[in-house]
């Protein structure tokens, strides 16, 4: 079984996370999540999705604050850790090795353990520091995937939108999935 590590942080987008939650308990991989304080807030504020609901949905959730957490430990067994949204604060920190909570530990242990990161910023605009922090994480093995959908597949509702990203992390997580329509 395929397992996952999922962090929320405080930017907003939290319906990508809630989408790719769903998809991937339909395959019945394991998600092990951390939340940031202002990615929970966010996530409620977006979502309507409070702590004690997400951990339903999750195989397991960890406090953020727990640094000495099992997924904090490259001995963790696990496919892929996705950091969806991904702050700005957590892919600066992360870029420059600060590593003072759960989300930027792990995220920290999976790119030193060679396994597969994948970071969805949904800031607009970057400025040059955003894009330097991100340029170091994708040269340090980090996935940049920014949450901007495309528009071939001529999406009619938000939904659409928010499957065409969800689905182009399954592929990079190799789950089968098809939540939009590939080019042609």
């Amino acid at each position: 079984m395929k397992k996952v590590i999922l962090g929320i942080t405080g930017a907003s987008g939290s319906i990508y996370a809630v989408r790719l939650i769903e998809v991937l308990r339909r395959h019945e991989i394991e998600i092990h999540a951390v939340v940031t304080e202002s990615g929970r807030k966010v996530l409620d504020y977006e979502c309507g999705i409070a702590p004690e609901e997400l951990s339903r949905r999750v195989t397991k959730i960890y406090p953020n604050g727990d640094v000495s957490a099992a997924i904090a430990s490259g001995s963790f067994r696990m496919d892929a850790m996705v950091i969806l949204p991904c702050s700005m604060r957590a892919a600066g920190a992360l870029a420059h090795g600060v590593t003072g909570d759960l989300l930027t530990r792990a995220a920290d242990v999976t790119l030193k353990e060679g396994r597969s990161l994948i970071l969805v910023p949904r800031e607009t605009p970057m400025h040059a520091i955003h894009l330097e922090n991100l340029l170091r994480l994708a040269r340090a093995g980090a996935v940049v995937m920014p949450a901007s959908p495309g528009f071939y597949h001529r999406p009619e509702t938000a939904d659409d939108l928010v499957n065409m990203i969800v689905g182009k992390i399954c592929d990079r997580l190799g789950v089968e999935e098809e939540l939009f329509s590939r080019w042609r």
